[in-house]
């Protein structure tokens, strides 16, 4: 699917929040930004709309947004939950998960493979939130699914920080494969550990890049 002229607009506002180009206090209003992006204004406000849905503006409506001050520490709490609750759900889908979906977790697994093969970022990256969906799925609670579910979204441009780390989807895939290793073995502290690493792996990477950015200004 091609990216909307919205969401290429709310990704690189994102990177340049995140990269510290767009500080604190920095106001991003629409008449502006229509300008800079050659857009009309609906496209501004869905992106700007998103932007403050994730946390990283302070919108006025009719008008536009004020990026928002980034804690370090509020940012590494939120990532330190997100290790435990992505962990949390490896275990629980390792016990709980159906076949069917046991099967679904190995056809995904395998098309993100040749994805990576292929050099298809956008083709791995959507097989990658299918990935974490199924495995919230797997938990088989409800709860706990729109808990993560939520949080992730919050962290998701953050998150994507890590995007310019070498061999990034390798390392990705490998973990992968130990996840999908230890769930499809009904082996519930294995998926909590394999998936845990691969966490916390991309929270150092995601809390390096801020910090960097941070000793910039």
């Amino acid at each position: 699917m091609a990216e909307t002229i919205a969401a290429r607009i709310c990704r690189v506002l994102t990177g340049e929040i995140i990269d510290g180009r767009l500080p604190p206090g920095q106001k991003l209003e629409e008449v502006v930004l229509a300008e800079r992006f050659k857009a009309s204004r609906t496209p501004i406000r869905e992106a700007l709309r998103e932007l403050n849905a994730r946390g990283l503006i302070e919108l006025t409506p009719h008008k536009g947004g004020v990026v928002a001050s980034i804690s370090i520490d509020d940012l590494s709490d939120m990532l330190e939950a997100m290790c435990e609750l992505d962990a949390l759900c490896c275990r629980l889908s390792a016990q709980r998960m159906s076949a069917m979906q046991k099967k679904q977790l190995e056809m995904i697994h395998v098309q993100s493979k040749q994805c990576m093969d292929a050099g298809d970022e956008a083709g791995y990256l959507a097989l990658n939130r299918e990935f974490h969906q199924l495995l919230s799925a797997g938990t088989q609670n409800k709860t706990l699914m729109a808990l993560i579910d939520s949080h992730r979204e919050r962290l998701a441009p953050f998150r994507a920080a890590q995007s310019d780390v070498e061999e990034r989807f390798t390392v990705s895939f490998d973990e992968h494969d130990r996840v999908v290793e230890a769930v499809l073995a009904a082996d519930a502290e294995a998926a909590y550990n394999a998936m845990r690493s691969h966490t916390a792996r991309l929270s150092i990477h995601v809390l390096e890049r801020l910090q960097h950015s941070r000793k910039d200004d």
